[in-house]
């Protein structure tokens, strides 16, 4: 999805950052068009004056929205909530909200930070490859486990985290699900997991925010992000 003019949507991003990928997920919910401005992460891109100029942080993502810069995927998924209501990411009751944050925000900060390239390469220099991989490995395990334990609640009925429309915390869940696969972690005896995995597969918004369809590496594929 493309925009052009004052009031563009930007997103800056990289192809394989689950933070990038929550977002991506979340406007292709909300049928949001933007355009995708890549940062390579690998390359050292985030920590140039160019993009600390729009994020400070040097982190990904962040999105260009209503003339203003947001960072930090969860505060985006709630901005775009709160601006563009429907279709809704959390249901209308008040504590279903809440377990719904909950159980993105045990992913966004208990998971992914620990799974975080800094922190990978800083384990790396320690320890070695192998420590990296088996640091990440058991990190990611374990806080699945966790949430599939969360996904016990009322408002699960099998489909989706919560009822029978995708919201925020399946939008956080798959792109983890996305790295779990990435570093040969298995989650298929967590069935709960397993089965909002499917339902998203084949929800055409997580298709299109899939990261295979913006890897700079891949000829011929269909330019989700940037779509005329």
């Amino acid at each position: 999805m493309s925009c052009s003019g004052a009031d563009a949507i930007i997103l800056h991003d990289y192809w394989r950052s689950s933070a990038s990928y929550r977002v991506r997920i979340a406007l292709a919910l909300k049928d949001v068009a933007y355009t995708r401005v890549p940062v390579d992460l690998v390359a050292g891109e985030q920590r140039g004056a160019a993009h600390r100029a729009v994020n400070p942080q040097g982190l990904v993502p962040a999105l260009k929205i209503d003339g203003q810069v947001l960072t930090q995927s969860l505060a985006i998924l709630e901005y775009l909530e709160e601006t563009r209501p429907e279709p809704a990411l959390l249901p209308r009751h008040v504590a279903a909200r809440a377990h719904l944050r909950a159980i993105s925000l045990t992913i966004a900060c208990e998971i992914h930070p620990l799974s975080n390239l800094n922190v990978l390469e800083r384990v790396q220099a320690i320890g070695g490859s192998e420590a990296r991989a088996e640091w990440n490995r058991d990190n990611i395990a374990s806080g699945l486990e966790v949430v599939e334990r969360l996904l016990h609640h009322p408002g699960y009925i099998g489909r989706f985290c919560h009822g029978d429309q995708p919201g925020m915390a399946d939008c956080t869940l798959i792109p983890q699900l996305y790295n779990a696969t990435r570093w040969g972690v298995v989650f298929d005896h967590l069935p709960r997991i397993t089965t909002v995995a499917q339902s998203c597969h084949t929800h055409p918004a997580f298709q299109q925010a899939h990261p295979d369809n913006f890897d700079p590496s891949r000829e011929a594929k269909e330019p989700w992000g940037e779509r005329p």
